[in-house]
């Protein structure tokens, strides 16, 4: 059967089909591209853009090294069947108490590798508790972290405790789907141009 459009109309749709193609691929990059601008700058734009290029790390170097503490704490709250398996060291994942220990003391050493404008700090100590509360349902997490250098290291045992306690989060969450973390705040700090701070709640 003889085509009705003949060999002329088929090329002409044809190159009318080609020429959409092209147009939908130019559409399709130019939100490609737009969604990676708004994804790098934050969706911001004028003077927010330029705020937000010009951040940075606050300038320490004047400043004398001295002893810098501080202590910070949170809990996260699980059901009794978690708590039960918990202190039984049942749980599929092994020791969630060892694991969540050692995690918030990594926690403490990667603290400017994880917030984009913490200082380096050289720790001289990470301490972190892992502390069950049965009667509660609930494990609580508190950190000491020390350093002898030119600023705080409150963001070190604040990072310690919310590492700490999403780590019991993973380990117990196949048993929980109502696990909540909580309460995450700085206990005390001492040292620095700042003075000493004592959480007290009212």
């Amino acid at each position: 059967m003889k085509n009705k459009y003949g060999n002329k109309g088929i090329k002409e749709k044809a190159k009318e089909k080609e020429k959409k193609k092209k147009k939908k691929k130019k559409s399709l990059q130019r939100a490609e591209l737009n969604i990676k601008n708004k994804t790098t700058l934050g969706g911001l734009s004028g003077e927010s853009q330029k705020s937000a290029s010009h951040l940075k790390m606050v300038e320490v170097g004047e400043k004398a090294e001295t002893l810098r503490t501080a202590e910070a704490r949170g809990e996260v709250r699980i059901s009794a069947e978690v708590m039960k398996r918990l202190l039984e060291n049942s749980l599929p994942k092994g020791d969630v108490l060892t694991a969540a220990q050692l995690a918030g003391i990594q926690a403490a050493k990667k603290t400017s590798e994880l917030i984009p404008l913490c200082h380096p700090l050289r720790l001289t100590s990470a301490k972190v508790e892992i502390i069950p509360k049965p009667e509660e349902n609930l494990v609580e997490v508190k950190s000491v972290v020390k350093a002898v250098d030119r600023t705080g290291v409150e963001m070190e045992a604040l990072t310690a405790v919310v590492v700490a306690c999403l780590t019991i989060y993973d380990m117990c969450k196949a048993f929980d789907k109502r696990i909540v973390i909580s309460d995450v705040h700085l206990l005390s700090k001492n040292g620095g141009k700042s003075g000493d701070f004592h959480w007290e709640r009212e």
